[in-house]
């Protein structure tokens, strides 16, 4: 619980932390950074070997890159536009979505509906809405929803976590330009890089070697309940690191959310 606990909250404080690099490197720049660092990282790990791969292996892992990084970078300007909770709880909504549809239970239907109904609350209409950084949370879902789908089939088709070391690094190379021009347009501050660089360490190397440890002892059910506090955490870290307050609707928003997937998966048998 300790370990599933610190990994949540690192990667959440990684998030607001890589945040604080936005005035000087963007939300480009911060996750260029931080796409690099998780290359290294799993690349240290998994050490794959690229060149024994083939097509059918090689496809997938192509799509895993793609997406891994599309992912970050919508969540990242999602957040720099409508702050950190909102824009994980939408993001939230893509691992949910792929664990109600494939349930046929009428409790499940009932989940939905309350998840949808805390979208709503979030998404409603006012004169501050950031319908653009909304959207982009959406996108994240999506892509967070096809990361999970193609790492099921890299998974089954490469061995061990090889697929995710050279999928990362897919993603880094393909991040590269993008983090050349960011620094020749924008000269970053050696305090820019170290909180891009922390966020990668935070957010991707520590989340993924804790939890590679962790459901060795912990059932994938019980790890997949306690990934729903996520959303909780990152509006708490966002309230504390960079004093993004949520008011009483958007907590209810949030907690309709939570409340889904935490039920759905609390019921659901095996």
């Amino acid at each position: 619980m300790a370990a599933m606990a610190g990994s949540g909250l690192s990667n959440q404080t990684g998030a607001a932390v890589g945040a604080l690099a936005f005035p000087v490197l963007g939300p480009l720049g911060v996750v260029a950074v931080r796409q690099y660092v998780a290359a290294l990282v799993l690349l240290a790990v998994a050490r794959p070997r690229p060149r024994a791969f083939t097509w059918r292996q090689w496809w997938p892992v192509l799509l895993l890159g793609g997406v891994f990084g599309s992912m970050n970078l919508s969540l990242y300007s999602a957040v720099d536009r409508i702050g950190l909770g909102l824009a994980v709880t939408l993001e939230f909504l893509g691992p949910l979505a792929i664990a109600l549809a494939a349930s046929r239970r009428r409790l499940d239907a009932g989940c939905a509906v309350l998840a949808a109904a805390g979208v709503v609350v979030l998404m409603r209409p006012r004169p501050s809405t950031d319908y653009a950084g909304m959207a982009l949370g959406l996108v994240a879902a999506c892509c967070w929803a096809s990361y999970i789908l193609l790492n099921r089939v890299v998974g089954r088709r490469v061995p061990g976590v090889q697929g995710a070391a050279a999928a990362s690094a897919v993603s880094a190379l393909a991040f590269l330009p993008a983090g050349v021009t960011v620094a020749l347009a924008h000269p970053p501050t050696a305090g820019a890089v170290l909180c891009a660089v922390t966020a990668g360490l935070l957010s991707s190397a520590v989340p993924y070697l804790t939890d590679l440890l962790t459901l060795r002892h912990v059932p994938a059910q019980t790890f997949g309940l306690f990934m729903s506090v996520n959303p909780v955490l990152a509006a708490v870290v966002g309230w504390v690191v960079l004093g993004q307050g949520l008011g009483g609707a958007e907590w209810a928003g949030i907690g309709a959310v939570v409340t889904a997937n935490a039920v759905s998966i609390a019921t659901t048998r095996g």
